[in-house]
C-alpha cells in the first residue's frame, strides 16, 4: 500500500479516498447468506483481489464508473467515491434521500467497510452521523461522555479536564446525571455535538444533526466551526439546507444514486442540485390530484390556482414578491361550520413556511355548498426555482381531516441581490362563488 503522505504538501491532506463503492442487498435473507461468503472470501488465504484500488478519478461533472460485479437483489450504496479533503477545509456532501451520503460518512468512521476502493484517514476524527448515536440509553449523560471520550482515544483525566466545557456547551447541566433515554431530541443532539468538538477532532463528520437544534444553539455551534477551520480542523457537512452549504462549504460533492454528478465548487454543484430537483424528483411526483378525496369528503378541494394580488392569474413569481393562492371547495349535504385550513409551503431544501386558518381572528363560519378559500401571501421570502404547496381541510371541533391535496406547484424567478424576510404575514379569506 502507498503511504498516504509522500510529500510535505500532502501531509495537509488529512481524508483521501480512492475509488470507493458499497453494496447492499435489499432481500435480509439473502443479505445475511451473501455476508457469510464474504466473511468465507476474507478468510480464504488463496482469494485474489481481482479489483485493484483505483487511483483518483480526474475531475468530472459527470457520474463516477463503478464496478458491476453485483449479486442478485444487490445495488449501489455508493458507486466509485474519490476526493481530498486538506486542513481547513469543508467539504458540503448534498444530494436527496437515499443518495448515499450517510453510507459514505459511515465508512469514513469506520462504522463498516467498504467493498472496493481504500479510505485513509489522519489524526483523530469525530463524528455525530445519527441523532444519539453511541449513546447508551440507561446511562447518563455524564457516564455517556466517558464512554463517547474513550471510544475516541481520549484519557480518563482528559475526559475529566473536558467534563465542565462539554457539560457547558451542551447547555444541559442539569440533566447530565439523568439517563440519556430520558433526554428530549434536541438535548441528546446538544450533547453529541458537544463531545464532538470538545474533544479537538482534527476532522469532524456532521450529518443533518444541527437541524434539530434551536436557532441559538446552531448559531453556536457554526460559530464553533469557524474557529475549529482556523486551528486547520477539517469538515463533512451533510444538509439539505443549500444557505449552510453555500456558506461553510469551500468544496461540494453532489451524490446522486450513490456516484458523483458533481465535485467541486459549492455554487455549481448546488445549482445542479436544485436544477435536478426541480425537473427530475419533484416532476416525478406528479401533479395535484382533484379527482380523489383524501379524507372524509364531507368537503372537498376541487381546484386550485395562483393569483397576483391584483386578481389575475399568475403561473410564477419574483423572488419577494406577494400573491395569492386560491383554493376551491365542495361541501357535502352536511353543515361544517368554522373548518380550519392548514397549509404548507416546501421548497428545495425542505418544509418553508406552515401556517393555519386557526391562528386568524377570521373564522369562516358556516361554508357554502361552493366556494372557494383564498389565502394571501403578502410576501414570499423565497428564493429558490420553485414551491410546493400542500393544503389539509379539518374539522374544527374534532380535527377530522375532509380533504387533503398536495403537489400544487409555483415557479419562482431567483434573484441574486434578494435577501428573504424572516416573517411571511398571511391573511385568510373565504368567498362563495358565484
Amino acid at each position: 500500500m502507498t503511504p498516504l503522505y509522500s510529500s510535505p504538501s500532502d501531509r495537509e491532506v488529512l481524508v483521501r479516498v480512492e475509488g470507493v463503492s458499497k453494496k447492499f442487498c435489499r432481500n435480509l435473507k439473502k443479505s445475511l447468506w451473501y455476508g457469510v461468503q464474504d466473511v468465507v472470501g476474507e478468510l480464504n488465504p488463496f482469494r485474489r483481489n481481482v479489483e485493484p484500488i483505483k487511483a483518483l478519478a480526474p475531475e468530472s461533472s459527470g457520474f463516477s464508473k463503478a464496478p458491476t460485479s453485483l449479486r442478485e437483489g444487490e445495488f449501489w450504496a455508493n458507486q466509485d467515491i474519490s476526493f481530498e479533503l486538506r486542513r481547513g477545509e469543508c467539504v458540503g456532501l448534498i444530494g436527496h434521500n437515499g443518495a448515499g451520503k450517510t453510507t459514505l460518512l459511515k465508512m469514513l468512521n469506520g462504522l463498516i467497510k467498504p467493498d472496493t476502493g481504500r479510505i485513509e484517514m489522519r489524526g483523530r476524527v469525530g463524528a455525530l452521523i445519527a441523532l444519539g448515536a453511541g449513546f447508551n440509553p440507561i446511562l447518563t449523560g455524564r457516564e455517556n461522555i466517558y464512554v463517547n471520550g474513550s471510544i475516541l482515544g481520549l484519557s480518563k483525566r482528559d475526559i475529566e479536564d473536558k467534563m465542565d466545557e462539554i457539560i457547558d456547551f451542551a447547555e444541559i447541566r442539569d440533566f447530565i446525571d439523568s439517563p440519556v433515554q430520558s433526554y428530549s431530541s434536541g438535548m441528546a443532539v446538544r450533547l453529541g455535538f458537544s463531545i464532538a468538538v470538545k474533544t479537538e477532532p482534527d476532522v469532524l463528520l456532521l450529518d443533518e444533526v444541527l437541524a434539530v437544534g434551536d436557532p441559538a444553539f446552531q448559531t453556536k455551534c457554526f460559530n464553533t466551526l469557524a474557529e475549529f477551520r482556523k486551528r486547520g480542523t477539517a469538515f463533512i457537512l451533510v444538509s439539505h439546507n443549500m444557505q449552510q452549504i453555500s456558506r461553510y462549504a469551500t468544496s461540494v460533492l453532489y451524490l446522486n444514486k450513490g456516484g458523483i454528478r458533481h465535485r467541486g465548487a459549492p455554487e455549481e454543484g448546488i445549482r445542479r442540485f436544485l436544477n435536478d430537483m426541480e425537473g427530475g424528483e419533484q416532476a416525478a411526483q406528479g401533479e395535484c390530484d382533484w379527482s380523489r378525496v383524501f379524507g372524509s369528503g364531507r368537503v372537498a378541494f376541487t381546484s386550485g390556482c395562483f393569483l397576483d394580488l391584483t386578481g389575475r392569474p399568475i403561473t410564477g413569481i419574483k423572488a419577494g414578491e406577494g400573491f395569492i393562492l386560491e383554493i376551491g371547495f365542495r361541501r357535502a349535504s352536511q353543515e361544517t361550520v368554522d373548518p380550519i385550513l392548514d397549509v404548507a409551503v416546501r421548497d428545495n431544501e425542505g418544509v418553508f413556511f406552515r401556517g393555519s386558518s386557526a391562528a386568524s381572528p377570521r373564522k369562516f363560519g358556516s361554508l357554502p355548498e361552493f366556494g372557494k378559500f383564498r389565502v394571501e401571501f403578502e410576501a414570499m421570502p423565497a428564493n429558490t426555482g420553485s414551491l410546493e404547496f400542500s393544503f389539509c381541510l379539518l374539522d374544527g371541533v374534532t380535527a377530522e381531516v375532509m380533504d387533503w391535496k398536495s403537489n400544487l406547484r409555483l415557479k419562482v424567478q431567483r434573484s441574486p441581490a434578494y435577501i428573504g424576510r424572516t416573517v411571511l404575514p398571511v391573511n385568510w379569506n373565504m368567498i362563495e362563488s358565484l
